[in-house]
């Protein structure tokens, strides 16, 4: 039943602000195999971890991320309270505690993740099987792969499970994450044949995380983790 990897979405969003150090933190007191956040670089070149290209909806600023200087985003607060935090902030927090999904949410964030990556791995704290890269974004990943051949890196779909498996081989990624809306049976199977882990995006209802499981997946992502740990128990009443 639990043979699966629990994997936060963007910290534990279905309980504190999304993408926040306080969700993060959630989610590891809640017990995670992994944390999925997003990732955009601001003007001024520092990585943010924050999901939109804009700042409008999560937090109390406007405009775009990529044209914000560090100074401007330092300030910002979501829901009035909550920082919007550097990806190396998050990556102290979990360090030792869990793997990490980074998501290169926006432009031109392959170089410096991959930059980063390679730093934290050198310097003995943190190993390549800690980190999993993800993308919607074709030219992002293969960025990636060009700057590092070892760094595993998964890709994302809401749209086809076999053009990400194809996309994976070049790739030589390690992993699908396909969405709940395109996952089936026989297109889990067809990825795990293929060399591919299958993690899926977002599962929240309990009817959906146990169908997961009986799909044989082999992680799920969520934005209620206390649920991936007993779906069984959560249904009763």
């Amino acid at each position: 039943m639990n043979n699966f990897l629990k994997i936060g979405h963007r910290g534990a969003k279905g309980h504190l602000a999304e993408n926040t150090l306080e969700s993060i933190d959630k989610a590891l007191s809640i017990g995670v195999d992994m944390i999925e956040i997003d990732v955009h670089k601001c003007a001024s070149g520092e990585l943010w971890v924050i999901h939109d290209f804009t700042l409008d909806r999560t937090t109390d600023g406007s405009g775009e991320i990529a044209k914000k200087p560090a100074d401007v985003i330092r300030k910002l607060r979501i829901e009035g309270r909550y920082k919007v935090p550097l990806l190396t902030e998050v990556l102290d927090l979990i360090e030792g505690k869990c793997q990490i999904n980074i998501e290169l949410k926006g432009l031109n964030t392959a170089g410096p993740v991959s930059k980063l990556v390679k730093q934290k791995v050198a310097e003995g704290k943190w190993q390549y099987s800690d980190f999993l890269i993800s993308s919607f974004q074709k030219n992002e990943l293969f960025e990636t792969r060009k700057l590092d051949e070892k760094v595993p890196i998964a890709v994302l779909s809401k749209a086809s499970v076999p053009e990400a498996i194809e996309i994976g081989k070049m790739l030589k990624a390690s992993a699908i994450h396909p969405s709940l809306g395109i996952i089936t049976r026989d297109n889990t199977k067809l990825s795990q044949e293929a060399g591919f882990k299958v993690n899926v995006w977002t599962v929240n209802e309990r009817e959906d995380i146990l169908r997961m499981i009986d799909f044989g997946v082999d992680g799920i992502i969520s934005d209620y983790p206390n649920r991936l740990h007993n779906p069984l128990l959560e249904l009763k009443p």
